[in-house]
């Protein structure tokens, strides 16, 4: 439990187990009090379904911070997911730097691409825009595609190993200056994971559980939003990351019952009993 408030940033999904109908129940389950700033309201997630609505919230944003200053609302945490364009960057930096506690933690994930492949409305342009966000971050969860992409390098899915992962994370850490979570490693075939990078420590720790094959819609938000509510809840970064990956390993199982109807996102809600439970020993 943490009397702390987390300010989470990034899309609303109205459909689709993703982004903010993600973080916010994850982090409320966490005992976090926690508070939203729509970047854009979809009528679904942009993965697998077509036609959907898209409302950008870009012109929202300075208003709200205008009304937070008058009220004196002010945050510990900031937790940033999906963020549409590179206006929004500008003034939500604008509003970290501006609502922040002293103290203040700022966590990015660097929303941008999968698989190799920028997102839909992502490019590099994007990704230069996003290293320089990230500038300040105390922590930055980016995957693989994510990592490549914010250090103009080629992407690599495979046939890597510990040195290629390790230059990435500190080369990460020294653009943004704080610690790095770099998500879907792998150096065994029955494995997956993350590396975390320390930087006060220079150290690179890892964290594997079990790898199930499949391409899991909302798993990076739900592993972002838990890693975000155990630093919260004052829990290392080696073991907040593990919490994260176990949890989102037992979301995707909760899933894999009705995995063809349920092909949209992960049942993570069936899962939070065991997220309530480890944070309660924390």
């Amino acid at each position: 439990m943490s009397d702390k408030i987390v300010l989470t940033i990034q899309d609303v999904s109205c459909f689709g187990q993703c982004s903010l109908t993600v973080a916010l129940p994850i982090l409320s389950a966490m005992g976090i009090e926690t508070a939203i700033l729509p970047s854009a309201v979809l009528s679904t997630h942009t993965g697998g379904f077509t036609g959907y609505t898209f409302r950008d919230l870009t012109d929202d944003l300075p208003a709200i911070q205008a009304h937070w200053a008058k009220e004196n609302v002010s945050f510990d945490v900031f937790y940033t997911g999906y963020v549409g364009s590179k206006k929004q960057l500008s003034y939500i930096k604008n509003l970290v730097s501006d609502r922040r506690k002293p103290n203040a933690i700022f966590i990015v994930d660097p929303v941008m691409a999968d698989g190799g492949k920028f997102y839909h409305g992502f490019d590099e342009d994007f990704a230069r825009e996003m290293a320089a966000f990230m500038k300040g971050a105390d922590v930055i969860l980016p995957n693989l595609s994510e990592a490549a992409f914010l250090l103009g390098r080629p992407y690599k899915e495979k046939g890597y190993d510990k040195a290629y992962i390790e230059s990435l994370v500190r080369d990460l850490s020294d653009i943004s200056g704080g610690n790095v979570l770099l998500t879907g490693v792998s150096f065994d075939p029955l494995l997956l994971g993350v590396a975390t990078y320390d930087r006060k420590k220079d150290a690179v720790s890892y964290c594997f559980d079990e790898r199930i094959e499949g391409n899991f819609h909302g798993t990076g938000d739900v592993f972002a939003s838990t890693f975000t509510g155990a630093i919260t809840c004052g829990l290392s970064l080696e073991k907040a990351a593990a919490l994260a990956v176990s949890f989102t390993v037992r979301a995707i199982k909760e899933t894999l019952p009705d995995r063809k109807k349920h092909w949209y996102g992960v049942r993570f809600e069936k899962a939070l009993p065991y997220l309530v439970s480890e944070i309660d020993k924390a």
